[in-house]
């Protein structure tokens, strides 16, 4: 009688402790996985600013360079198609992340061009409207840098949950994976070269 009971109180406290094993790596893998998706939010959330500043520059831009008009529309092309594509935060995949990061980036050469267009204005470049907008853009882009860091870090720290023994176990069990990366754009290992 001893000997069972001995037996069931063995096994139910390895039961015990398996349950909160099981219970606490589950948990913890779905922290992170709503940090990355709140960190993924958070990118989105700078990239709109972006898009939502860009109809105002263009209107102004449009006030002094009537005559620009290609690269005011390729501008307004490049804001259309940004907004188009969305990530879906459950599946952050390299992939998905490549494309966003694609059209955000043809909407950062579009709005390159419309800057330097600007320098053939000065009318343009005294404008105080136009020098808010700027300065309001040149500090959006710096969030965008900053939230794709801090969003790469999450996904990081969440991806090595997912990997990393014993929680990929449970990872594996509950269909758990790993996030994709923001990624340096093609090219970005060259220096420009600069000629005096």
């Amino acid at each position: 009688m001893k000997k069972g009971l001995v037996t069931i109180i063995i096994l139910a406290i390895i039961g015990l402790g398996i349950f909160f094993w099981v219970k606490n790596s589950y948990n913890t893998l779905v922290s992170g996985e709503e940090q990355v998706s709140a960190a993924w939010a958070q990118v989105e959330n700078v990239y709109q600013r972006r898009a939502d500043l860009i109809p105002n520059l263009v209107a102004t831009v449009k006030g002094y360079a009537e005559h620009e008009s290609e690269t005011l529309e390729n501008v307004v092309a490049a804001r259309a198609k940004a907004t188009q594509v969305t990530v879906d935060p459950d599946r952050l995949t390299e992939e998905d992340i490549a494309r966003f990061q694609e059209v955000q980036g043809e909407l950062g050469s579009a709005l390159g061009r419309l800057m330097m267009i600007t320098e053939n204005y000065p009318d343009l470049k005294a404008s105080q409207n136009f020098a808010d907008l700027q300065a309001q853009l040149e500090g959006t882009e710096n969030r965008i840098a900053v939230e794709r860091k801090k969003y790469n870090d999450t996904a990081r720290a969440y991806n090595v949950s997912v990997r990393s023994f014993p929680s990929n176990i449970i990872a594996s069990i509950f269909d758990f994976e790993t996030k994709g990366y923001f990624k340096a754009a093609d090219g970005a290992e060259t220096a420009p070269a600069v000629e005096f």
